[in-house]
């Protein structure tokens, strides 16, 4: 089993999405590859170019966007709306513009949010060409009215779309798939804190001796999983189970998003370990909204793969605004997610199926000084409960998870009982 030792985790996460936070990020560009360099300060992370125009089931791989600066300056020369200054202030595949223009003429070009008048809003567009500045309302309400020379100085071309990959090896080729999106400018929860979480998960994980393969993907959403599974498609059946990362920073109570399955093996390993983590969490059903795991789990391929967050998305006021920054993200609340979805691969690699070796009747445990020395201890009566269940349960059909869950006992007590079963001899693993 994994080992599960968290120490000033957070913290590490934090600084790491300090050090992301700065770069303007979109679904393709040098924002994106720059985020993979940094990534790879940590991980070996394997870098794929598929190039603009590529055919990816219904869709096409975009042109590449990249900007240099942007800026809407008053007549008086000064820069009123900045994107030296904050990235979201550019409509994201903004095309290339250079204009003197009335106000009248750049009002509709303008993006603010009335009810947040101090937050600057996220904005897109990217399939359909277009152009686009995001402000406070606040600071908008105080532009006058007067020419304004306007620059975005941006190129939409043939390029490519980016992503990283990282696979660990382990001793099944089955494998758990770990995905999070790498396409958004300044946004810490959404979603450098799921990138950091993925990042750290494949840390602790690479120096483990591991039962299944793990596939860490830093994708653009939406097109980058539509890309990476139209170039994997003979391969995902090896995919056991997965999680999408995404808004894992924030202090909302924990949330768990079902696969389309919605009894697969991670729906209740993730439903096990947040039961018995004691602390607030909600768990939803899938819906085909939301982030890559509507992808993972289209029909077409339908794979085991739910989505880890805290508040979900659209669901907090910072959401797709400059609120969401370095100060919304807390340590602690990036180290209670890590340690969920730590606790979860830990689950996955330890559940097993095994077969009693004494079916006729329980084995007499005593003989084998399995019972406790001392009477009234709680936890040898623990784990002689725990002993009990998994060998009446142990006919071939249960896993140590749906025995844990039966019998309403903590997976690590299941887990233990059922290592010493199998040094004495009573239970036998079955293998698929």
């Amino acid at each position: 089993m994994i080992e599960e030792t968290v120490i000033q985790m957070g913290k590490e996460m934090h600084r790491f999405i300090a050090d992301l936070y700065p770069i303007c990020r979109s679904i393709t560009g040098n924002g994106v590859r720059e985020t993979l360099h940094l990534i790879g300060k940590h991980i070996p992370v394997e870098i794929h170019e598929v190039p603009s125009g590529t055919k990816v089931f219904d869709w096409i791989v975009p042109k590449e966007w990249n900007i240099q600066d942007a800026y809407i300056k008053n007549s008086r020369g000064e820069r009123v709306v900045d994107f030296q200054k904050s990235n979201l202030h550019v409509v994201s595949y903004s095309q290339p513009v250079h204009a003197t223009m009335t106000f009248e003429e750049l009002q509709p070009h303008l993006h603010s949010l009335p009810d947040q008048p101090e937050r600057i809003p996220y904005r897109t567009s990217y399939y359909k060409e277009s152009w686009g500045f995001c402000l406070s309302h606040q600071h908008l309400m105080g532009l006058k009215d007067e020419e304004y020379e306007v620059c975005i100085d941006s190129t939409l071309e043939e390029g490519h779309l980016t992503y990283g990959e990282y696979y660990i090896r382990g001793e099944s080729e089955e494998e758990i798939l770990i995905s999070s999106h790498i396409c958004h400018p300044s946004l810490c929860n959404d979603n450098l804190s799921g990138i950091a979480l993925s990042t750290f998960l494949a840390k602790a994980l690479s120096s483990k001796s591991l039962r299944y393969s793990y596939r860490f993907l830093f994708i653009p959403g939406t097109i980058g999983s539509i890309t990476w599974l139209a170039l994997h498609e003979g391969q995902v059946s090896m995919i056991k189970a997965g999680m999408v990362l995404t808004g894992v920073g924030d202090s909302g109570a924990v949330t768990y998003k079902k696969s389309r399955q919605g009894n697969a093996e991670i729906d209740q390993a993730f439903s096990h370990i947040l039961k018995a983590s004691g602390t607030a969490h909600t768990i939803i059903d899938f819906f085909p909204y939301g982030y890559d795991e509507r992808q993972y789990c289209s029909p077409g391929f339908n794979l085991p793969v739910g989505c880890f967050m805290r508040t979900p998305h659209g669901e907090y006021p910072e959401y797709h605004t400059s609120g969401d920054n370095l100060t919304f993200v807390q340590p602690e609340y990036l180290e209670e997610s890590f340690t969920c979805c730590l606790g979860v691969l830990t689950l996955l690699e330890g559940n097993k199926t095994f077969l009693s070796q004494n079916l006729q009747c329980e084995p007499q445990l005593g003989k084998r000084g399995l019972y406790r020395a001392i009477g009234g201890e709680s936890e040898g009566a623990k784990r002689e409960m725990a002993m009990l269940w998994v060998l009446n349960l142990s006919d071939g059909h249960y896993s140590l998870l749906e025995i844990a869950d039966r019998s309403s006992m903590p997976f690590r007590i299941i887990y233990e009982a059922a290592t010493i079963l199998v040094d004495h001899g009573l239970l036998q693993e079955i293998i698929d």
